[in-house]
Formats: C-alpha cells, sequence, structure tokens
C-alpha cells in the first residue's frame, strides 16, 4: 500500500539528512481495507510502515488467506477456473473520501510475483486481470479493486488415476459382452465390472471439488 499524507513531512537537511523513518501502524492514520472473498487466513506480524520525508507512506504487509470460488467442473480435469481476490473498503465513500488505485499493470504484477508463484501444485496460474469500479450500497459508492485469476487444472494425475482406468473397464466390458464365452462367464465377468466401477465411483467421489452446483461430464457417465 501506498498513500500520500501532506502533514507528515519535513526538510531532511533540518533532521541530520534524514529522508525516511519507520514507524508503528497505529501512529497515523492506514487505509482500513478487507478481502471480501476472504475465509480465514493468518494476520501478518509486520505492523510498521515507512514515512518518506514528502508524506509518503509504504506499508508490506504479506497475508496468507483462505478464499471461496465458485467453481466450473463440467469438464475435469481439464476445466480452467476463475478465482477473485476483492479488496474493498466501506468505511470511507469512493467519491469524495477514498479511492484505490492499482500501481501496476497486470502484466507487470505477473512478472514481479512469477517466482512466488506455486509450480509443483495441481494448478497452472495462467493469467490475471484487474478490475476498479465502485460499489454501490446504500446510495453510496465505495471503491473496490478486483483481482481476477485464471488458473488451469493439471489433468496427469486424474487421467492416470480415474480416466484410464474407467475406459479399460468399459472396453473390457465390451469385449466380453460381444466374445465368444459363456453366458455364466459374461455374468461374473459383468458382476466383477459392477464392482471395480463402483470402486472407482467412490475414488471419484473424494477427489471431485465440492464447491460447485453440476457435477462433472466424467461423473454423470
Amino acid at each position: 500500500q501506498e498513500w500520500q499524507n501532506p502533514f507528515a513531512t519535513w526538510d531532511p537537511r533540518d533532521f541530520c539528512n534524514i529522508s525516511e523513518i519507520v514507524l508503528p501502524m497505529d501512529t497515523y492514520w492506514s487505509p482500513p481495507i478487507f478481502i471480501l472473498e476472504r475465509v480465514n487466513g493468518q494476520n501478518p506480524e509486520l505492523n510498521y510502515m515507512v514515512l518518506m520525508h514528502n508524506g509518503t507512506f509504504n506499508s508490506t504487509r504479506p497475508y496468507q488467506v483462505t478464499l471461496t470460488c465458485s467453481l466450473v467442473i463440467f469438464k475435469f480435469p481439464f476445466d480452467t477456473q476463475m478465482c477473485n481476490l476483492s479488496i474493498a473498503s466501506f468505511l470511507y465513500p469512493a467519491v469524495t473520501d477514498f479511492v484505490m488505485k492499482t500501481r501496476r499493470t497486470p502484466a507487470e504484477v505477473i512478472r514481479d510475483r512469477k517466482n512466488l508463484i506455486l509450480t509443483d501444485g495441481e494448478w497452472k496460474f495462467t493469467n490475471m486481470s484487474i478490475i476498479e469500479f465502485t460499489e454501490m450500497m446504500d446510495d453510496k459508492g465505495f471503491s473496490v479493486v478486483t483481482y481476477v485469476i485464471s488458473m488451469d487444472r493439471r489433468p496427469t494425475l486424474y487421467i492416470l488415476n480415474l480416466i484410464l482406468p474407467t475406459c479399460a473397464l468399459y472396453l473390457l466390458d465390451m469385449a466380453v459382452l460381444f466374445g465368444p464365452s459363456s453366458l455364466e462367464e459374461k455374468i461374473n465377468f459383468q458382476i466383477a465390472i459392477i464392482l471395480g466401477s463402483s470402486m472407482l465411483a467412490v475414488i471419484l467421489n473424494n477427489s471431485l471439488p465440492t464447491s460447485s452446483n453440476k457435477p462433472p461430464i466424467i461423473g454423470t457417465h
């Protein structure tokens, strides 16, 4: 965060060339903001800010939070999800008192934070966009900045554990059904296929995400 306070300025030549100082967060006014989609998380212990001689405040507070995202998993495991991270403050109206702006473009943010993004997990970060708008509440407008994060799911694990075994079971089922085996052998094998499909259904049910209103296509057939 960065903001300006014209009442907190000084001439460094009058104070031993001191051009910046570190102060606790409660020393001066700081922007009261919060994350709309936040469920829980860890509050930062870095409760300090840097004050420049020209009245510019800088505060870097790393948050580790859990957010809620509405998933669309119809194409699971080949799905692409978009999650919002909305930062807002509903204490000061945006028209007269408090307006939030982003200093950098999405391309600059992605470039600067590329080494901090997890690269070996289930998700692959693909893109990010920033939306600045005014939210109307009780006939008042409040400033909101939303980061729209796009992610692709890495499907290799689900292909090996779910899709390929399922396809193999159905191919075996068709081969036995139209094969020269006796009726008794076909019935026994069909029962084994049903049991195997049931076990895969249990594994699939434990693997699928629950934050979706519609089941994936792999779970409906």
